[in-house]
């Protein structure tokens, strides 16, 4: 309807133009839906934008447009002019109603697109390393990401998921430390303190069971999945590892597990990866190597105290950072230049990072030198989240009872599922702080859930082909039904808000922002669970046959839409509730 209008107005506008002898291009319109329903289905700023150029008052200009646009080739049923020169149109109500078959027969590509045909593009998210389970903030980007890529996917885009990781350093270093110290206690011996608890006691605590000393890292991690790790390695050597030398196999273990773990977290949301991406693989490569020489040569690089030196002032950015410390360990900065690099070099034509607020001091830096390498600035994007607090009953709920020092994104699961997670996830803007209301999330009750809302929504569709087939009248699948026949306010209103969905989703896709198809799919559902129950106003199944067509029709327009919807955030759309 939108692009029918459109097309209709810049034909106005070349005519418009040609009049008053301007030959030059027409300016890129705007037809966008007003804040209030009674300035029209759509407004134009069409005239506003000439006014200076044609040397003529906005009303006027606007006043000849609407002469020349006329009734749109049955189009329109009326245009007007507002406040200082804005066209509003109003659609006629057989052009709304003929949009009801198209969906129905449009099914599952309804909304779909070929708006980023022929781009590849990667989207890296979650990209947590192997040292635990998955958190609510990891969740959280979870989701995100990958309702991101769905959106990008349903409007034409090449999408590739990457997983980027680390399995070394002193993360997992630690990581293996605890096991190990778990590992032995549970044989009733005591780890025997590494050599940087020798050489810096504070990084080590002494406890005793039993009376007997144990060393631990003090930073190292303190779930009791590590004692679960631990208890898997007994089960698998055996008690014959007391005198293991360092942590390789311990972390080796325990990296196996948490991996697992990871996958079938994600797996339990409905999440895969194209693409698990080493970290390790850059410095066996070389590619580090590489990317220090190369910035070297673009005098990028220095050395001060010991240290290597990225001359990030050289962009414009507040300070210099450090790629390689003086102990000849890079930094974190390093190895994520070198990675945007290959990413590009592996032919994406734009990546996505979908990264914590806690990452967003580090971009800039990461892009600016990347793009110094050669790597278009432009066409790398952050998508930044905030973080999740868990609520209930009023009070944030600050540790789990289990799996680790936080709540898990397994422990939210058990209690709530998956469809209601995702739900919430998305439900606010990413860069906003989401306050995850866990009582909420288990009330079963539709009205209230809003997870449920919309999915009831759908399933009262299903429940209207049931009742159907229960009298024998088919359900107008091939979307031939009388639609006019759906001529009150209310309907009207639930069909334009369907015609919208197209828009939603390019929109969605376009500013990377999953949460306005949660708020476009609850808005559909406002509509139409309040339509349903006013059973005798609207009473789908009727004496009249032609009704009935239409109404049952609309149930399938709206399935569509719902089921649709539901789809793009990775969430189910049940036949029954």
């Amino acid at each position: 309807m939108r692009e029918a209008l459109l097309e209709k107005l810049r034909t106005a506008l070349s005519e418009l133009l040609s009049e008053a002898g301007d030959s030059g291009q027409p300016p890129v319109l705007s037809l966008d839906l007003p804040r209030q329903k009674d300035h029209g289905d759509f407004a134009s700023n069409a005239a506003m934008v000439l006014a200076k150029r044609l040397g003529q008052p906005p009303r006027t200009i606007a006043e000849r447009l609407i002469e020349l646009v006329g009734d749109g080739g049955g189009l329109l049923a009326r245009c007007e002019v507002a406040g200082p020169g804005f066209v509003n149109f109003w659609l006629a109500d057989n052009y709304w109603q003929s949009l009801l078959c198209e969906i129905v027969r449009s099914g599952k590509s309804y909304g779909s697109s070929r708006s980023g045909a022929g781009q590849k593009l990667q989207v890296e998210f979650v990209s947590a390393n192997p040292t635990g389970p998955l958190s609510t903030g990891h969740g959280r980007q979870a989701v995100l990401g990958d309702a991101i890529c769905r959106l990008l996917a349903f409007t034409g885009n090449e999408v590739t998921r990457e997983y980027y990781f680390n399995n070394g350093g002193r993360q997992m270093r630690v990581l293996g430390e605890s096991v190990k110290a778990r590992y032995l206690e549970s044989l009733g011996q005591a780890a025997p303190p590494t050599r940087e608890m020798l050489e810096k006691p504070d990084t080590a605590w002494r406890d005793s069971i039993d009376g007997m000393p144990v060393v631990f890292p003090k930073d190292g991690y303190q779930g009791d999945y590590v004692g679960e790790i631990a208890a898997a390695f007994r089960s698998e050597y055996g008690d014959a590892r007391a005198e293991e030398p360092g942590d390789g196999l311990f972390r080796e273990k325990a990296q196996e597990l948490i991996f697992a773990d990871i996958r079938a977290t994600l797996a339990g949301l409905g999440i895969h990866f194209d693409v698990y991406y080493n970290e390790r693989s850059l410095y066996d490569e070389g590619k580090l190597d590489e990317a220090i020489a190369d910035l070297r040569g673009l005098d990028l690089v220095y050395e001060a105290e010991g240290a290597v030196w990225l001359r990030a002032t050289k962009f414009d950015l507040d300070r210099d950072r450090v790629l390689v410390k003086s102990s000849g360990e890079p930094t974190y900065l390093l190895p994520d230049i070198a990675y945007h690099r290959e990413k590009f070099r592996r032919g994406f034509d734009r990546v996505v990072d979908v990264q914590g607020a806690d990452h967003i001091e580090q971009f800039p830096f990461v892009r600016s030198a990347a793009a110094a390498l050669g790597c278009p600035a432009d066409r790398i994007e952050l998508v930044m989240h905030q973080f999740v607090t868990l609520t209930s009953g009023g009070q944030q709920v600050k540790q789990s009872t289990r799996k680790a020092t936080y709540v898990t994104v397994d422990e939210l699961l058990e209690q709530i599922g998956a469809d209601v997670f995702r739900f919430f996830m998305v439900e606010r803007k990413a860069e906003g702080h989401l306050d995850f209301d866990l009582d909420l999330a288990r009330d079963r009750n539709w009205r209230k859930n809003p997870a449920y809302y919309v999915q009831y929504a759908h399933a009262r569709t299903h429940g209207i082909e049931r009742k159907a087939a229960e009298t024998k009248i088919p359900m107008p699948l091939g979307g031939d039904f009388a639609a006019a026949r759906l001529d009150l306010p209310e309907e009207l209103e639930l069909v334009k808000k369907l015609s919208e969905f197209p828009d939603v989703v390019l929109r969605a896709a376009d500013t990377r922002e999953p949460h306005h198809i949660t708020y476009y799919l609850r808005e559909v559902a406002g509509l139409w669970n309040p339509y349903l129950q006013d059973g005798q106003r609207h009473r789908v199944i009727s004496d009249d046959a032609e009704l009935t067509a239409a109404r049952l029709g609309l149930a399938l327009a709206v399935r569509t839409v719902l089921a649709n919807g539901l789809g793009l955030l990775g969430i189910s759309a049940p036949e029954s509730m």
